[in-house]
Protein backbone atom coordinates (compact mmCIF):
# COMPACT_ATOMS: atom_id res chain seq x y z
CA UNK A 1 0.00 0.00 0.00
CA UNK A 2 1.30 3.47 -0.93
CA UNK A 3 2.30 5.48 2.12
CA UNK A 4 0.34 8.65 2.89
CA UNK A 5 1.12 11.62 5.13
CA UNK A 6 -1.41 14.29 6.11
CA UNK A 7 0.08 17.66 7.15
CA UNK A 8 -2.15 19.67 9.49
CA UNK A 9 -2.02 22.68 11.81
CA UNK A 10 0.43 24.75 9.82
CA UNK A 11 0.89 27.98 7.95
CA UNK A 12 1.05 27.07 4.25
CA UNK A 13 3.50 29.02 2.10
CA UNK A 14 3.03 28.46 -1.60
CA UNK A 15 5.54 30.92 -3.15
CA UNK A 16 2.92 32.11 -5.62
CA UNK A 17 1.29 33.84 -2.64
CA UNK A 18 2.69 36.91 -0.91
CA UNK A 19 2.17 35.50 2.59
CA UNK A 20 1.75 32.19 4.37
CA UNK A 21 -1.88 31.20 4.99
CA UNK A 22 -3.46 29.26 7.82
CA UNK A 23 -6.27 26.72 7.71
CA UNK A 24 -4.86 24.46 4.99
CA UNK A 25 -4.12 20.74 4.96
CA UNK A 26 -1.83 18.86 2.55
CA UNK A 27 -2.04 15.16 1.73
CA UNK A 28 1.04 13.40 0.37
CA UNK A 29 0.70 10.02 -1.32
CA UNK A 30 3.81 8.21 -2.46
CA UNK A 31 6.25 10.74 -3.90
CA UNK A 32 3.67 13.38 -4.87
CA UNK A 33 1.19 15.79 -3.37
CA UNK A 34 -2.30 14.36 -3.79
CA UNK A 35 -4.51 17.07 -2.27
CA UNK A 36 -4.29 20.63 -0.92
CA UNK A 37 -7.40 21.94 0.80
CA UNK A 38 -8.66 24.69 3.08
CA UNK A 39 -11.20 22.15 4.41
CA UNK A 40 -10.33 19.05 6.48
CA UNK A 41 -9.01 16.21 4.32
CA UNK A 42 -10.39 12.75 5.02
CA UNK A 43 -7.87 9.94 4.65
CA UNK A 44 -8.11 7.04 7.04
CA UNK A 45 -4.81 5.45 6.05
CA UNK A 46 -2.62 8.54 6.31
CA UNK A 47 -0.08 9.25 9.04
CA UNK A 48 -1.00 12.66 10.48
CA UNK A 49 1.81 15.20 10.85
CA UNK A 50 0.92 18.00 13.27
CA UNK A 51 3.07 20.96 12.27
CA UNK A 52 2.37 22.88 15.48
CA UNK A 53 1.66 26.13 13.66
CA UNK A 54 4.99 26.12 11.80
CA UNK A 55 5.36 26.96 8.08
CA UNK A 56 5.07 24.26 5.43
CA UNK A 57 6.64 25.24 2.09
CA UNK A 58 8.32 23.66 -0.95
CA UNK A 59 11.90 22.46 -0.65
CA UNK A 60 14.59 24.89 -1.78
CA UNK A 61 16.34 24.77 -5.17
CA UNK A 62 19.99 25.73 -5.69
CA UNK A 63 20.51 26.18 -9.42
CA UNK A 64 24.27 26.65 -9.38
CA UNK A 65 26.24 24.26 -7.20
CA UNK A 66 29.26 22.01 -7.63
CA UNK A 67 28.94 18.69 -5.86
CA UNK A 68 32.38 17.52 -6.98
CA UNK A 69 34.34 20.74 -6.39
CA UNK A 70 35.33 19.55 -2.94
CA UNK A 71 38.39 21.82 -2.66
CA UNK A 72 38.53 25.63 -2.73
CA UNK A 73 41.86 25.48 -4.54
CA UNK A 74 40.64 23.40 -7.48
CA UNK A 75 44.19 22.61 -8.56
CA UNK A 76 44.36 20.19 -5.64
CA UNK A 77 41.83 17.98 -7.40
CA UNK A 78 44.52 17.09 -9.93
CA UNK A 79 46.00 14.57 -7.50
CA UNK A 80 42.72 13.32 -6.02
CA UNK A 81 41.39 9.86 -7.01
CA UNK A 82 37.75 9.57 -7.98
CA UNK A 83 37.01 7.33 -5.00
CA UNK A 84 38.04 10.06 -2.56
CA UNK A 85 36.25 12.70 -4.63
CA UNK A 86 32.98 10.74 -4.40
CA UNK A 87 33.38 10.18 -0.67
CA UNK A 88 33.84 13.90 -0.06
CA UNK A 89 30.97 14.78 -2.40
CA UNK A 90 28.61 12.45 -0.53
CA UNK A 91 29.15 14.50 2.63
CA UNK A 92 28.41 17.75 0.79
CA UNK A 93 25.23 16.31 -0.70
CA UNK A 94 23.86 15.26 2.66
CA UNK A 95 24.62 18.68 4.14
CA UNK A 96 22.78 20.42 1.29
CA UNK A 97 19.68 18.34 1.95
CA UNK A 98 19.91 19.08 5.67
CA UNK A 99 19.83 22.80 4.85
CA UNK A 100 16.50 22.27 3.06
CA UNK A 101 17.77 22.13 -0.52
CA UNK A 102 15.79 19.25 -1.98
CA UNK A 103 16.88 20.03 -5.56
CA UNK A 104 20.30 21.05 -6.85
CA UNK A 105 21.41 21.76 -10.40
CA UNK A 106 25.06 20.84 -10.61
CA UNK A 107 26.76 23.15 -13.10
CA UNK A 108 29.84 21.12 -13.86
CA UNK A 109 31.27 17.88 -12.54
CA UNK A 110 28.53 15.66 -11.16
CA UNK A 111 27.90 12.62 -13.32
CA UNK A 112 25.20 10.01 -13.82
CA UNK A 113 26.77 7.72 -11.22
CA UNK A 114 26.34 10.01 -8.25
CA UNK A 115 22.91 11.08 -9.55
CA UNK A 116 21.88 7.42 -9.67
CA UNK A 117 23.30 6.83 -6.18
CA UNK A 118 21.04 9.59 -4.82
CA UNK A 119 18.00 8.46 -6.79
CA UNK A 120 18.23 4.85 -5.61
CA UNK A 121 18.88 5.82 -1.99
CA UNK A 122 22.51 4.73 -1.77
CA UNK A 123 23.45 8.30 -0.84
CA UNK A 124 21.36 10.96 0.89
CA UNK A 125 21.08 14.13 -1.14
CA UNK A 126 18.91 16.48 -3.20
CA UNK A 127 17.45 15.73 -6.61
CA UNK A 128 20.31 16.31 -9.02
CA UNK A 129 20.19 17.90 -12.45
CA UNK A 130 23.66 17.27 -13.87
CA UNK A 131 25.79 18.94 -16.53
CA UNK A 132 28.59 16.40 -16.67
CA UNK A 133 31.87 18.05 -17.61
CA UNK A 134 31.86 21.84 -17.90
CA UNK A 135 33.16 22.48 -21.43
CA UNK A 136 35.56 25.27 -22.30
CA UNK A 137 38.18 26.09 -24.96
CA UNK A 138 41.92 25.71 -24.64
CA UNK A 139 43.17 28.41 -22.29
CA UNK A 140 39.69 29.14 -20.94
CA UNK A 141 37.91 28.78 -17.61
CA UNK A 142 37.80 24.98 -17.90
CA UNK A 143 41.52 24.70 -18.65
CA UNK A 144 43.28 24.32 -15.30
CA UNK A 145 46.51 22.81 -16.63
CA UNK A 146 49.81 24.11 -15.35
CA UNK A 147 51.66 26.28 -17.83
CA UNK A 148 54.34 23.61 -17.95
CA UNK A 149 51.75 21.07 -19.10
CA UNK A 150 51.17 21.05 -22.85
CA UNK A 151 48.87 18.18 -23.72
CA UNK A 152 45.32 17.36 -22.79
CA UNK A 153 42.75 14.78 -23.79
CA UNK A 154 39.73 16.71 -25.01
CA UNK A 155 36.39 15.37 -23.84
CA UNK A 156 38.03 12.62 -21.81
CA UNK A 157 36.91 11.41 -18.40
CA UNK A 158 40.34 10.69 -17.02
CA UNK A 159 41.27 9.09 -13.71
CA UNK A 160 42.01 12.26 -11.72
CA UNK A 161 39.26 14.41 -10.26
CA UNK A 162 40.05 17.63 -12.10
CA UNK A 163 39.95 16.02 -15.56
CA UNK A 164 36.69 14.35 -14.59
CA UNK A 165 35.03 17.70 -13.76
CA UNK A 166 36.13 19.90 -16.66
CA UNK A 167 36.53 19.31 -20.39
CA UNK A 168 38.34 21.12 -23.19
CA UNK A 169 37.00 21.33 -26.74
CA UNK A 170 38.09 23.43 -29.71
CA UNK A 171 36.47 24.06 -33.07
CA UNK A 172 32.91 23.41 -34.16
CA UNK A 173 33.44 19.69 -34.61
CA UNK A 174 35.27 19.38 -31.30
CA UNK A 175 32.47 21.14 -29.46
CA UNK A 176 29.82 18.98 -31.13
CA UNK A 177 31.65 15.85 -30.07
CA UNK A 178 32.12 17.09 -26.49
CA UNK A 179 28.44 18.06 -26.14
CA UNK A 180 27.26 14.76 -27.58
CA UNK A 181 29.53 12.91 -25.16
CA UNK A 182 28.07 14.70 -22.13
CA UNK A 183 24.56 13.89 -23.29
CA UNK A 184 25.57 10.28 -23.83
CA UNK A 185 26.76 10.36 -20.23
CA UNK A 186 23.30 11.47 -19.05
CA UNK A 187 23.63 15.25 -18.80
CA UNK A 188 20.38 17.13 -18.10
CA UNK A 189 21.91 20.32 -19.50
CA UNK A 190 25.18 21.43 -21.10
CA UNK A 191 27.60 23.86 -19.46
CA UNK A 192 29.79 26.16 -21.60
CA UNK A 193 32.41 28.66 -20.50
CA UNK A 194 31.93 31.95 -22.38
CA UNK A 195 34.13 34.26 -20.32
CA UNK A 196 37.03 34.17 -17.91
CA UNK A 197 36.53 33.06 -14.34
CA UNK A 198 37.65 33.78 -10.81
CA UNK A 199 38.87 30.33 -9.77
CA UNK A 200 40.78 29.60 -13.00
CA UNK A 201 44.45 30.61 -12.94
CA UNK A 202 45.27 32.15 -16.31
CA UNK A 203 42.27 33.63 -18.17
CA UNK A 204 41.32 37.33 -17.82
CA UNK A 205 37.83 37.86 -16.44
CA UNK A 206 36.72 39.80 -19.53
CA UNK A 207 38.08 37.30 -22.05
CA UNK A 208 35.59 35.97 -24.62
CA UNK A 209 35.66 32.20 -24.86
CA UNK A 210 34.28 30.04 -27.69
CA UNK A 211 33.50 31.47 -31.10
CA UNK A 212 29.98 32.15 -32.29
CA UNK A 213 30.14 29.03 -34.45
CA UNK A 214 31.17 26.88 -31.49
CA UNK A 215 28.36 28.27 -29.32
CA UNK A 216 25.80 27.64 -32.06
CA UNK A 217 27.05 24.08 -32.49
CA UNK A 218 26.64 23.37 -28.77
CA UNK A 219 23.13 24.85 -28.70
CA UNK A 220 22.10 22.95 -31.83
CA UNK A 221 23.28 19.64 -30.43
CA UNK A 222 21.67 20.23 -27.03
CA UNK A 223 18.33 21.15 -28.59
CA UNK A 224 18.46 18.11 -30.86
CA UNK A 225 18.78 15.94 -27.75
CA UNK A 226 16.02 17.75 -25.85
CA UNK A 227 18.48 19.56 -23.59
CA UNK A 228 19.63 23.19 -23.26
CA UNK A 229 22.82 25.17 -22.78
CA UNK A 230 23.78 27.20 -19.72
CA UNK A 231 26.77 29.52 -19.89
CA UNK A 232 29.30 30.88 -17.45
CA UNK A 233 29.51 34.59 -18.39
CA UNK A 234 30.29 37.77 -16.48
CA UNK A 235 30.48 40.63 -18.97
CA UNK A 236 27.82 42.15 -21.25
CA UNK A 237 29.81 41.03 -24.30
CA UNK A 238 29.98 37.39 -23.17
CA UNK A 239 26.32 37.35 -22.10
CA UNK A 240 25.22 38.86 -25.41
CA UNK A 241 27.18 36.33 -27.48
CA UNK A 242 25.54 33.53 -25.55
CA UNK A 243 21.97 34.76 -25.55
CA UNK A 244 22.01 35.83 -29.21
CA UNK A 245 23.08 32.31 -30.13
CA UNK A 246 20.55 30.34 -28.12
CA UNK A 247 21.99 29.96 -24.61
CA UNK A 248 19.04 29.56 -22.22
CA UNK A 249 20.53 30.47 -18.82
CA UNK A 250 23.38 32.78 -17.90
CA UNK A 251 25.39 31.89 -14.81
CA UNK A 252 26.84 34.70 -12.64
CA UNK A 253 26.28 37.72 -14.89
CA UNK A 254 27.70 40.09 -12.27
CA UNK A 255 28.76 42.75 -14.77
CA UNK A 256 25.54 42.82 -16.81
CA UNK A 257 24.25 46.19 -18.04
CA UNK A 258 20.74 47.45 -18.76
CA UNK A 259 20.75 46.83 -22.52
CA UNK A 260 22.03 43.27 -22.09
CA UNK A 261 19.34 42.57 -19.51
CA UNK A 262 16.71 43.82 -21.97
CA UNK A 263 18.10 41.43 -24.57
CA UNK A 264 17.80 38.55 -22.10
CA UNK A 265 14.21 39.49 -21.38
CA UNK A 266 13.37 39.66 -25.11
CA UNK A 267 14.91 36.21 -25.68
CA UNK A 268 13.25 34.67 -22.59
CA UNK A 269 16.66 33.88 -21.10
CA UNK A 270 17.13 33.37 -17.38
CA UNK A 271 19.89 34.46 -15.02
CA UNK A 272 21.26 32.34 -12.19
CA UNK A 273 23.07 34.69 -9.83
CA UNK A 274 25.28 33.79 -6.92
CA UNK A 275 26.75 36.30 -4.49
CA UNK A 276 27.83 34.33 -1.45
CA UNK A 277 30.77 32.61 -3.13
CA UNK A 278 32.57 35.89 -3.83
CA UNK A 279 32.19 37.18 -0.28
CA UNK A 280 33.31 33.87 1.18
CA UNK A 281 36.33 33.67 -1.12
CA UNK A 282 37.26 37.21 -0.11
CA UNK A 283 37.01 36.30 3.58
CA UNK A 284 38.63 32.88 3.51
CA UNK A 285 40.12 32.30 0.07
CA UNK A 286 43.72 33.20 0.82
CA UNK A 287 43.92 30.84 3.77
CA UNK A 288 42.40 28.08 1.61
CA UNK A 289 44.89 28.42 -1.23
CA UNK A 290 43.57 30.99 -3.73
CA UNK A 291 46.30 32.95 -5.51
CA UNK A 292 46.67 36.75 -5.56
CA UNK A 293 45.44 36.90 -9.18
CA UNK A 294 42.36 34.85 -8.34
CA UNK A 295 41.55 37.08 -5.37
CA UNK A 296 42.01 40.16 -7.56
CA UNK A 297 39.46 38.84 -10.06
CA UNK A 298 37.15 38.02 -7.17
CA UNK A 299 37.20 41.66 -6.07
CA UNK A 300 36.19 42.76 -9.57
CA UNK A 301 32.92 40.81 -9.53
CA UNK A 302 31.83 41.54 -5.96
CA UNK A 303 30.85 45.13 -6.70
CA UNK A 304 28.50 44.21 -9.54
CA UNK A 305 26.70 41.36 -7.79
CA UNK A 306 23.89 43.23 -6.04
CA UNK A 307 23.57 45.68 -8.91
CA UNK A 308 22.99 42.79 -11.33
CA UNK A 309 19.95 41.69 -9.30
CA UNK A 310 18.45 45.17 -9.53
CA UNK A 311 19.15 45.44 -13.26
CA UNK A 312 17.52 42.07 -13.98
CA UNK A 313 14.50 42.95 -11.84
CA UNK A 314 13.92 46.16 -13.80
CA UNK A 315 14.24 44.30 -17.11
CA UNK A 316 11.95 41.45 -16.06
CA UNK A 317 14.63 38.76 -16.26
CA UNK A 318 13.85 35.81 -13.94
CA UNK A 319 16.77 35.21 -11.57
CA UNK A 320 17.39 31.84 -9.99
CA UNK A 321 19.09 31.10 -6.68
CA UNK A 322 22.68 29.87 -6.89
CA UNK A 323 25.56 29.48 -4.48
CA UNK A 324 28.61 28.29 -6.53
CA UNK A 325 30.62 27.63 -3.37
CA UNK A 326 33.72 25.46 -3.42
CA UNK A 327 34.87 22.86 -0.92
CA UNK A 328 34.64 23.78 2.73
CA UNK A 329 32.94 27.05 1.84
CA UNK A 330 29.76 25.17 0.88
CA UNK A 331 28.62 25.36 4.52
CA UNK A 332 27.73 28.99 3.71
CA UNK A 333 25.17 27.99 1.04
CA UNK A 334 22.16 29.52 2.85
CA UNK A 335 23.89 32.86 3.42
CA UNK A 336 22.95 33.63 -0.18
CA UNK A 337 19.47 34.54 1.17
CA UNK A 338 20.96 37.24 3.39
CA UNK A 339 23.12 38.87 0.71
CA UNK A 340 20.19 39.11 -1.69
CA UNK A 341 18.09 40.70 1.05
CA UNK A 342 20.15 43.86 0.58
CA UNK A 343 18.14 44.62 -2.57
CA UNK A 344 15.21 42.15 -2.66
CA UNK A 345 12.29 41.32 -0.36
CA UNK A 346 12.18 37.94 1.40
CA UNK A 347 9.30 36.63 -0.73
CA UNK A 348 11.15 37.62 -3.92
CA UNK A 349 14.19 35.64 -2.79
CA UNK A 350 12.05 32.66 -1.74
CA UNK A 351 10.47 32.68 -5.20
CA UNK A 352 13.93 32.66 -6.77
CA UNK A 353 14.79 29.58 -4.69
CA UNK A 354 11.55 27.79 -5.59
CA UNK A 355 9.45 29.02 -8.54
CA UNK A 356 12.30 30.35 -10.67
CA UNK A 357 14.41 27.34 -9.77
CA UNK A 358 11.70 25.05 -11.10
CA UNK A 359 11.62 27.11 -14.29
CA UNK A 360 15.40 26.82 -14.65
CA UNK A 361 15.36 23.01 -14.38
CA UNK A 362 12.18 22.84 -16.51
CA UNK A 363 9.99 21.28 -13.83
CA UNK A 364 7.31 23.95 -13.46
CA UNK A 365 4.30 22.57 -11.58
CA UNK A 366 6.37 19.68 -10.23
CA UNK A 367 8.89 21.58 -8.08
CA UNK A 368 8.72 24.85 -6.16
CA UNK A 369 4.96 24.77 -5.56
CA UNK A 370 2.46 23.05 -3.29
CA UNK A 371 -0.31 21.74 -5.49
CA UNK A 372 -1.78 18.36 -6.50
CA UNK A 373 0.59 16.49 -8.78
CA UNK A 374 3.73 18.29 -7.59
CA UNK A 375 6.60 16.29 -6.13
CA UNK A 376 6.37 15.93 -2.35
CA UNK A 377 9.56 17.91 -1.71
CA UNK A 378 8.64 19.86 1.43
CA UNK A 379 10.21 21.58 4.40
CA UNK A 380 8.65 22.67 7.69
CA UNK A 381 10.20 25.90 8.99
CA UNK A 382 10.14 26.90 12.67
CA UNK A 383 8.56 30.27 11.97
CA UNK A 384 7.67 32.44 8.99
CA UNK A 385 10.56 32.85 6.52
CA UNK A 386 8.71 35.65 4.72
CA UNK A 387 9.32 37.68 7.88
CA UNK A 388 12.68 36.19 8.88
CA UNK A 389 15.19 34.79 6.35
CA UNK A 390 17.51 33.87 9.22
CA UNK A 391 15.34 30.79 9.62
CA UNK A 392 17.25 29.29 6.67
CA UNK A 393 20.59 29.71 8.47
CA UNK A 394 22.51 27.55 10.95
CA UNK A 395 22.75 24.43 8.76
CA UNK A 396 19.03 23.62 8.89
CA UNK A 397 18.60 23.74 12.66
CA UNK A 398 15.39 25.80 12.18
CA UNK A 399 13.81 23.16 9.93
CA UNK A 400 11.64 20.70 11.86
CA UNK A 401 11.03 18.45 8.84
CA UNK A 402 12.60 17.83 5.45
CA UNK A 403 10.78 15.58 2.97
CA UNK A 404 12.04 14.61 -0.47
CA UNK A 405 9.90 12.53 -2.85
CA UNK A 406 7.45 11.73 -0.07
CA UNK A 407 10.08 10.34 2.32
CA UNK A 408 11.32 12.12 5.43
CA UNK A 409 15.02 12.90 5.59
CA UNK A 410 14.32 14.65 8.90
CA UNK A 411 11.25 14.79 11.10
CA UNK A 412 11.22 16.08 14.65
CA UNK A 413 7.54 17.06 14.70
Amino acid sequence: MTKQFLFRNMQLLDPRWDEARGGYEVLVEGDTIREVSSAPIKSGGATTIDCGGKTLMPGLIDCHAHVYLVEVGIGRLESMPLTLLTAKASVLLKQMLERGFTTVRDTGGADWGIKEAVENGTLAGPRLFISGQAIGPTGGHSDSRRRTQFKHQAGCHCCDALSFITGIADGVDGVRQAVREQMRQGADQIKLMLSGGVASPWDPLDSLQFSVGEIKAAVEEAHAFGRYVLAHAYTPEAITRGVENGVRTIEHGNLIDESTARLMSERNALMVANLVTYYMMKEEGRSLGLSASQLEKNDLVIEGGLRSLEICKRAGVPVGFGSDLLGKLQVHQSREFLFRAEVLSPIEIIRQATLVGAQVVRREGKLGVIEPGAFADLIVVDGNPVKDLWLFQDQGVHLSAIMKAGAFHKNRL
